[in-house]
């Protein structure tokens, strides 16, 4: 669901209006990226939608003045019942106060009922990782998949991208010709137009450079680097369906995505000695509190190898614990 896609569902001219200004502001003065404002929009769809069922008629700017908080909880109880996580729902809340803070912030209409509403707690998941012989299989089959030679050499320098320099899917298949990866170093543009720069192995050049020479079009230094069947800029559902295809082939878990080679970067940095702050500055992290997670990920397999091969963890009924030696 995209803004606009949002604003022609909408009947009253003020609301129409509002939101395209808001999207706008979200664009213009928030940076926000393009799958924030799809997500945003997609929430406040779902929201007005709900509330025209609510309020029992037509949804008009004015009626988001009289909401209380009730109504917002009604709402949030509505996409509990249909299955969304704690994760979805922080971010439904999140889209609607960018929403009314706009609306207060421009003197729209003030309503300060979404202050009762808190969000829920984060679920501590660790992030999904590969070992080292997943991550090394996965750029080596993933070429497999494919029949055309061009398309296999493109599916390999996306995955080679993405673990040699843990990118974001977005941030690799936002590249164009021109920026594409070459020499030691490259500048990626991420969250919130961020800018961070990020070493280059000479793998993940040779990978990009062999596509260039298979791909049939080749295009201007402004048009895409990863390009589609039909020449355009591919889309994120085609590499996500290949990494599904690739785990049947390989046997690995469900929860493993292209995302999961960016974690993969992370979690064999610090394994092999990186720091933290280094690893956080290459991710292009905010905070290093986001960053600290991979930690947790490497004391597990620690525990996991202590458990495995330590010849008093693996006595019979011993009751001994790690953190006690």
């Amino acid at each position: 669901m995209t803004t606009e896609k949002l604003i022609f569902t909408l009947n009253d001219p003020k609301l129409k209006i509002t939101v395209t200004a808001w999207s706008n502001w979200l664009i213009n003065e928030r940076r926000a990226s393009t799958h924030t404002i799809d997500g945003y929009s997609r929430d406040l769809f779902t929201f007005f939608i709900f509330l025209s069922e609510h309020l029992g008629k037509e949804l008009r700017l004015t009626d988001l003045s009289i909401l209380k908080p009730s109504d917002f909880r009604s709402f949030l109880v509505h996409r509990l019942t249909i299955g969304l996580g704690r994760t979805s729902i922080r971010r439904t809340i999140s889209s609607l106060r960018s929403f009314f803070k706009y609306l207060d912030h421009n003197q729209l209409l003030h309503n300060h009922a979404l202050n009762a509403i808190r969000s829920p707690k984060p679920s501590h998941t660790l992030p999904k990782t590969l070992t080292t012989k997943e991550a090394i299989n996965t750029l080596c089959e993933i070429a497999t998949l494919q029949n055309k030679p061009w398309m296999a050499a493109r599916d390999t320098a996306i995955f080679t991208l993405l673990y040699g320099c843990g990118l974001r899917l977005g941030e690799a298949l936002a590249l164009n010709r021109n920026n594409k990866p070459t020499g030691e170093i490259m500048t990626i543009t991420g969250k919130g137009q961020k800018q961070r720069l990020v070493p280059l192995l000479q793998e993940v050049v040779k990978a990009i450079d062999f596509y260039i020479e298979q791909c049939p079009y080749k295009g201007l230094s402004s048009d895409p680097l990863f390009v589609g069947a039909r020449g355009k800029r591919l889309n994120p559902g085609v590499v996500q369906r290949q990494m599904r295809h690739l785990r049947a082939l390989l046997g690995l878990p469900e929860t493993i995505t292209p995302h999961a080679l960016r974690h993969s970067f992370a979690t064999h940095l610090l394994s092999n000695g990186g720091d933290l702050r280094t690893i956080q500055e290459l991710l292009g992290h905010a905070s290093l509190s986001t960053t600290q997670r991979y930690t947790e990920i490497d004391s597990e397999k620690i525990t996991a190898i202590y458990r495995d091969a330590h010849p008093r963890a693996l006595m019979p009924n011993n009751d001994h614990k790690i953190e006690n030696i």
